[in-house]
């Protein structure tokens, strides 16, 4: 018996036959109807319908037998899948040094075998639609025939039942998020948008009335709700950059340069300090959800500017491609983050603490949006800092 190879690119391949989520469920009416009109056409005594797993080949549809699982190693279907062409046929196991003294032979008289490969839309092969026989036979041209097109109509049901479960997720998810964004939309536009604008806009009222009447205290008293408002109203925005990041994370991709997005961001944040930036010496053609790259270095480069005590400020953007992401990295010379602060600050709410150089404390709102966005693009985040030194933000996307 000769144990079946794996394919070159099986880890591709098994993620493939999961991302179905078939594996381990219970036997379905589709399937076996296939089964059953495949051994009957054929003229055999078994039909199976399998999906190969990491070291055992399950069966989601079983016509004629009693189990649905058994070991890979000893199985017809690990060789069926690494045959390339429409039909994989072992007319007399017996004769076959592949399938000497293999248990399935021996003990079950698995004799006759023709199976074909059921292959996905990305060309992996994740099972067969398989046939055996006690007997040594042939098929014929039309059987050939049917079982090639049968197999054909299992993986549009692999394709169509996975559709279904992903549009069955996809709604639900919509519903909980727009359920959310309903409720809380409708709270800040009419309860707390409006009165923190009309706050704002009464308070320059009262200045420019009353403010030779008021003494400096009662002026600082006006220019502190003032910034209050505008400060909670940022809070807001925050809030609902945070709820809407979903959305943004589901745009289309464009294709753009590297460094003309980055100067994009740098000439929309019109900085008004001492600051160098530098860009990446090497410029790459990107293709990405544009708008939601946008959204995380504006964050990023934003709070290097607020977090940043120096007279100087420096801020070094660097970005490739590698191991197919887009992995960017931003370092600054600001105030840094705490150690015991690092773990938590991607956290909703989560703030390090410290004042900005304007001495305004953060929201903890900006770097969780940014760990959801970039989560929602298949990538990773993370930071490394030093007091009194600055910080360094590493995140990657995947590259489609």
């Amino acid at each position: 018996m000769i144990t079946p190879n794996l394919p070159i690119d099986e880890k591709q391949r098994l993620e493939a036959v999961r991302s179905y989520q078939l594996l381990d469920t219970l036997p379905e009416k589709d399937f076996d109807n296939i089964t059953a009109l495949t051994a009957s056409i054929c003229d055999v005594p078994i039909s199976l319908v399998t999906l190969m797993d990491a070291d055992r080949n399950f069966l989601k549809s079983y016509y004629g037998l009693n189990f649905n699982e058994s070991p890979r190693d000893t199985s017809f279907c690990g060789h069926a899948i690494l045959d390339e062409s429409n039909l994989f046929i072992v007319e007399d196991a017996r004769k076959d040094s592949r399938f000497e003294n293999n248990p399935l032979v021996k003990d079950m008289e698995a004799i006759f075998y023709a199976g074909v490969r059921l292959v996905n839309s990305d060309g992996y092969p994740l099972g067969t639609l398989c046939v055996f026989d006690t007997k040594p036979r042939t098929l014929t041209k039309s059987q050939k025939n049917a079982l090639i097109s049968l197999a054909y109509q299992v993986v549009n049901l692999f394709e169509a039942r996975k559709r279904n479960q992903t549009l069955m997720e996809v709604q639900r998810e919509l519903k909980e998020k727009n359920e959310e964004l309903k409720n809380f939309a409708g709270l800040v536009s009419h309860d707390m948008k409006m009165p923190l604008a009309n706050m704002i806009i009464t308070s320059d009222m009262l200045r420019t009335k009353y403010g030779s009447l008021l003494d400096d205290q009662g002026r600082d008293y006006l220019d502190y709700i003032k910034q209050s408002s505008f400060t909670l109203s940022e809070y807001i925005t925050g809030l609902l950059e945070h709820y809407e990041s979903d959305r943004t994370a589901s745009l289309s991709e464009e294709v753009f340069d590297s460094n003309d997005l980055l100067e994009e961001i740098i000439e929309l944040m019109n900085i008004n300090i001492d600051c160098e930036i530098n860009l990446p010496e090497e410029n790459i053609e990107m293709q990405a959800n544009k708008p939601a790259l946008e959204q995380i270095i504006l964050n990023l480069v934003g709070n290097s500017l607020k977090y940043n005590e120096k007279e100087k400020i420096k801020i070094d953007l660097d970005c490739e491609e590698k191991n197919g992401f887009y992995q960017f990295k931003i370092t600054d010379n600001g105030m840094g983050i705490s150690k015991e602060k690092l773990p938590h600050i991607f956290e909703l709410f989560e703030t390090s603490g410290t004042l900005d150089r304007n001495g305004k404390k953060g929201n903890g709102i900006g770097l969780s949006t940014v760990k959801k966005l970039v989560t929602k693009l298949n990538g990773t985040i993370s930071v490394f800092s030093e007091l009194g030194k600055g910080t360094s933000f590493e995140f990657s996307i995947k590259k489609n």
